[in-house]
């Protein structure tokens, strides 16, 4: 999991960035909100960390400009040392999902980052997931389509299951690479182009299975639910 933190005293970030490195997570930190807002808009994160007050752009404002241009509901928590209860209300209102007051606590920090991920990955800790005809076996790696099984590449089955656990979100042919390839975008990006394509024949992903993956125009694919009802009318 990849977590983004905005904290502009070095000191702090490097606290809570090594808190979270040390349970798993990656974690990305920036100190001005903008360097934030340009990073969370181009790579794939999983989880929000905002401070409050930060130079440029205060942590509300940098709230408000996520869930205005993100295309999905991802977790944000805010970790500031502003405790009233008038601030609470306002960050929430703003759509924080938590709030947690400082001096931090890291054993109740690493908590509700557990939480938040849970709450918007509860697939993760599933052996076996269901969308609709397809059933995705985490364990033997291996997906059914209406009972039948699908062949695929050890690569085929890692971006299947990246783009069912992120259905309605936007991704960016550089986030596939980095996060089922591993390897940064100085690479040909036709090779997702590639595997997404071979993806939609063998897997039938196409509206009568009630899935589709749509291509966004230089930028990259999302695979999207089909009301097959709506589709028919």
């Amino acid at each position: 999991m990849r977590i983004a933190l905005l904290e502009d005293e070095q000191e702090q970030a490097d606290r809570i960035a090594e808190l979270l490195e040390k349970d798993g997570k990656q974690c990305d930190c920036f100190p001005t909100g903008q360097a934030f807002l340009s990073a969370v808009t181009h790579k794939s994160y999983d989880l929000l960390i905002l401070d409050w007050q930060i130079p440029d752009i205060d942590g509300i404002e940098v709230l408000r400009q996520v869930r205005l241009n993100l295309d999905w509901p991802i977790p944000v928590l805010f970790v500031t040392q502003r405790d009233s209860e008038q601030d609470i209300i306002q960050a929430l209102d703003a759509g924080a999902d938590d709030y947690l007051a400082k001096p931090l606590r890291p054993g109740e920090l690493l908590a509700r980052v557990r939480a938040l991920l849970r709450r918007v990955h509860p697939e993760v800790e599933k052996e076996e997931l269901v969308f609709g005809p397809f059933v995705i076996d985490t364990t033997r790696r291996t997906i059914h389509c209406h009972g039948e099984l699908i062949e695929l590449t050890d690569k085929d089955f890692d971006l299947t299951l990246f783009l069912f656990q992120n259905q309605g979100r936007l991704l960016t042919r550089e986030m596939l690479l980095e996060r089922v390839w591993g390897v940064s975008s100085d690479i040909n990006t036709r090779t997702v182009d590639t595997h997404m394509s071979r993806l939609r024949r063998r897997l039938g992903i196409k509206p009568e299975n009630g899935y589709r993956i749509k291509t966004i125009y230089q930028r990259g694919y999302r695979l999207e639910a089909v009301d097959q009802e709506a589709e028919s009318a």
